[in-house]
């Protein structure tokens, strides 16, 4: 399989793996409004391989790989890479996982979380946990390229209660991972202060004297396109993964265009429900979608009131309702 990784042009803009957020519907919105050639990677929200190993656990947790039809033809379209990200401690249990998602899923790459800061996550000592266990970490990422030949790539953060970058990301560079993906935090910090992109330059130095071929990317506090070329220009990291900055702009891969208007906001909104209900209608709980909400409706005047509105509904009808009642865009979901 080939490792996309080394063939995309520098610098690569990806959208970051986020818990109830980055599902098919989510990221098919994004890939729909993104400009062509401007968003080159997505993520599926994070997987358990624990819960991929269980027989009963599968059919649930398997869900977080679902990609919709009309995603990867959106995919296809536009030469995006999607990544199966998996969770864990286990290497044998990554191995078989690994294996099985390889020879079941349609997948460009397969990423290891050794980033996520949630507490929970942490007592299983899973994640930024494996910070503190180098060794199991290096063993983990061997036993996943052992079992697929699809790239492996790592996100992970500078620390667990300070920033100790260069002695772990020198951990992860021996087992020669496809790519890392830095945020800027340690553990402790959660998604408080504010990312250390100084630690991110460190981590390329040490990629530049260990093994200058596998791409560093940078994660951490960028809110625009033109910051993100900035924070490559400075630090020398080969890609900008976005999180957060989603939030503020859904239309951050579209960094030509200046203003979005209310009414194409409420179509988006709208567009999202319609396919979250397609996709997820009596399995997932309608009020994931309030979070969506909030960010489709800002910038333009009445929107706070519009939110509110919103945050009463108790399900896609009165949705629907709301708009047909009070705008007229509803007749057109595209």
């Amino acid at each position: 399989m080939d490792n996309f990784w080394q063939h995309i042009k520098s610098p690569v803009f990806s959208l970051a793996p986020m818990e109830d957020v980055t599902d098919t519907v989510f990221r098919e919105i994004v890939l729909g409004i993104s400009a062509p050639a401007k968003l080159h990677v997505v993520f599926t929200e994070f997987t358990s391989v624990e819960g991929m190993n269980h027989p009963d656990g599968r059919e649930r947790v398997s869900e977080r790989l679902i990609v919709n039809d009309s995603e990867r033809k959106l995919l296809t379209e536009k030469s995006v890479k999607l990544v199966a990200q998996i969770w864990g401690r286990n290497p044998e249990i990554y191995y078989k996982v690994a294996k099985y998602i390889s020879e079941n899923y349609h997948f460009d790459g397969l990423d290891i979380n050794m980033g996520c800061p949630v507490k929970k996550v942490i007592k299983s000592g899973s994640c930024s946990a494996l910070i503190g266990e180098p060794q199991l970490a290096q063993e983990i990422i061997l036993a996943t390229k052992e079992a697929t030949q699809l790239p492996v790539s790592v996100k992970t953060r500078t620390g667990i209660k300070q920033h100790q970058t260069e002695e772990w990301i020198a951990h992860l560079l021996e087992t020669e991972p496809a790519a890392i993906i830095l945020h800027g935090r340690t553990q402790k910090m959660q998604s408080e202060g504010e990312a250390s992109w100084e630690e991110i330059g460190k981590a390329v130095k040490i990629r530049n004297q260990m093994n200058p071929a596998i791409p560093i990317h940078g994660n951490g506090d960028v809110f625009s396109m033109a910051e993100g070329l900035q924070k490559v220009k400075e630090t020398g990291v080969d890609g900008i993964m976005i999180g957060r900055g989603i939030f503020q702009n859904p239309w951050f891969f579209s960094p030509e265009l200046e203003e979005v208007l209310q009414e194409e906001r409420i179509r988006k909104l709208l567009k999202h429900t319609h396919l979250f209900e397609q996709t997820w209608g009596g399995i997932k709980n309608f009020n994931i979608l309030k979070r969506f909400y909030k960010i489709y409706l800002n910038s333009f005047p009445g929107a706070a009131k519009l939110r509110a509105d919103l945050m009463e509904a108790k399900d896609y009808e009165d949705v629907y309702r709301y708009f047909e009642v009070n705008y007229s865009v509803l007749s057109d979901l595209s």
